[in-house]
């Protein structure tokens, strides 16, 4: 069975032995991305056993940063974990460039989806609630205005996002424009301050960007390596019932369409927590410095007026598994090759519900295009998780689900027409408006 297994992960095996030149033969042939038993990438392994050479020449042929293993944690993950600051920026600079290229990828495909179907208005209500009665009285709601033009859209919004369990309001507007080259064809304008950040490609000067990588760099080395999911293994819908003595299923109007309930069994929402990496002033200091970074950067300096990185941890000791050891191991659960983890998991469960509606007008793979534009926000990014699930038949015109810990989303598609006359110049920056390539940081 080892042999096998040997034979099924050659590229795993040339990390563990650290043969580089081996690893570099067979990466012409061999795929860079490939899983072993365990989820493991060839990254992740060289990472964890800090093969800084192997990291180099995996990512030179495109090895993907962001691929969880099956524990859930990526190869950046485990070098925030290793703590060897240049990997962890070289690991962070790949990924900005795949999330790019992924991002492009995607274009052709969405420019044809939204040219496939008609013009059209649409309103998207969000309402927050949670079950911890103090955070569920300053929760917010929001209608999204959704404006489609040809291979254009623009998104309007006072829901900026959700960081450090704090909402940021504002007056917001995505605007998509499929004929334009990639540098110009997403655009947030800031309505409030008259400000428009084009999405950032390769037209970034070159010390910004190595200062606010060295920033985040920062950042991850001085807080928790958190990872939450929702867990749609064991999901099961049943169609809810309503009436007190004879019970029938639940059908209501939502806006305009006529919708079937069901009720979404076994969904769980999976926080996992690491911190292995961090001293005891960093748990102290963990919390203000995280606030600080969302109100304008991390950056220490000196009497000198120098920034202050903070240095690389001392590396973990060598791993003591042999390969041979390592795949023919028992279970799928990834062993511990770096520092031995400090880890915390929490799962909780949740009741959701969704409205479906066969009256709706677009389609369920149409919605996933519409998300692709605005992803950029946690909270869609969990709406597109939910809708990419097996749903029952239909449009979910009205969707209940977590996107945190502590709090759930309803979400309602209260309107939608057609239209024909929807003008041009809501898709164009407005002449009074001034560009800030940084008001958006996470863009």
């Amino acid at each position: 069975m080892a042999a096998n297994d040997e034979g099924d992960y050659p590229l795993h095996r040339c990390i563990f032995s650290d043969d580089r030149k081996r690893l570099s033969q067979l990466l012409r042939s061999k795929d860079v991305g490939a899983k072993d038993k365990y989820g493991n990438t060839p990254l992740h392994l060289a990472v964890m056993l800090g093969r800084r050479e192997c990291i180099h020449l995996l990512l030179n042929h495109g090895a993907p940063v962001k691929v969880k293993n099956n524990a859930g944690w990526s190869p950046l993950s485990e070098a925030i974990s290793f703590g060897d600051r240049q990997i962890l920026s070289s690991l962070l600079r790949k990924l900005k460039q795949q999330s790019r290229e992924q991002v492009e990828e995607r274009r052709p495909n969405l420019v044809a989806a939204l040219h496939s179907i008609d013009d059209f208005y649409m309103e998207l209500k969000w309402d927050f609630q949670s079950w911890v009665p103090l955070v569920s009285r300053i929760l917010p709601s929001d209608i999204c205005k959704i404006h489609k033009r040809g291979s254009s859209m623009r998104l309007d919004t006072t829901l900026v996002d959700f960081n450090d369990m704090k909402w940021e309001r504002g007056d917001i507007s995505f605007i998509f424009n499929g004929e334009q080259k990639p540098s110009q064809s997403l655009t947030v304008l800031d309505n409030k301050e008259k400000l428009f950040q084009r999405v950032r490609y390769e037209n970034i000067p070159l010390q910004e960007t190595e200062m606010e990588l060295e920033d985040e760099v920062d950042l991850l080395m001085s807080s928790d390596i958190i990872a939450v999911q929702m867990s749609t293994k064991s999901i099961s819908f049943s169609r809810a019932q309503s009436g007190w003595f004879f019970k029938e299923d639940r059908k209501e109007s939502v806006g305009a369409f006529s919708a079937e309930f069901y009720h979404v069994n076994g969904m769980v929402l999976e926080s996992r927590k690491r911190r292995e990496h961090l001293t005891e002033e960093d748990l102290r200091k963990n919390k203000a410095i995280v606030e600080s970074f969302t109100k304008g950067g991390t950056s220490q300096v000196d009497i000198n007026g120098e920034t202050i990185r903070r240095p690389s941890l001392a590396p973990p000791p060598p791993c003591a598994l042999t390969w041979e050891e390592y795949v023919s191991g028992p279970g799928s659960t990834p062993p511990v090759l770096g520092r031995d983890m400090v880890y915390k998991q929490t799962c909780k469960s949740f009741k959701a519900t969704v409205a479906m509606s066969s009256e709706f007008p677009l389609s369920v793979g149409m919605l996933l295009n519409v998300l692709e534009i605005v992803a950029p926000f946690k909270h869609f990014t969990k709406l597109r998780e939910f809708v990419n699930m097996k749903l029952p038949p239909g449009f979910p015109v009205k969707i209940d689900i977590p996107i945190l810990p502590t709090v759930t989303a309803k979400i309602t598609f209260q309107q939608f027409d057609f239209k024909s006359d929807i003008p041009r110049e809501l898709f164009e920056v407005p002449a009074n408006y001034h560009e800030d390539p940084t008001r958006f940081p996470d863009l």
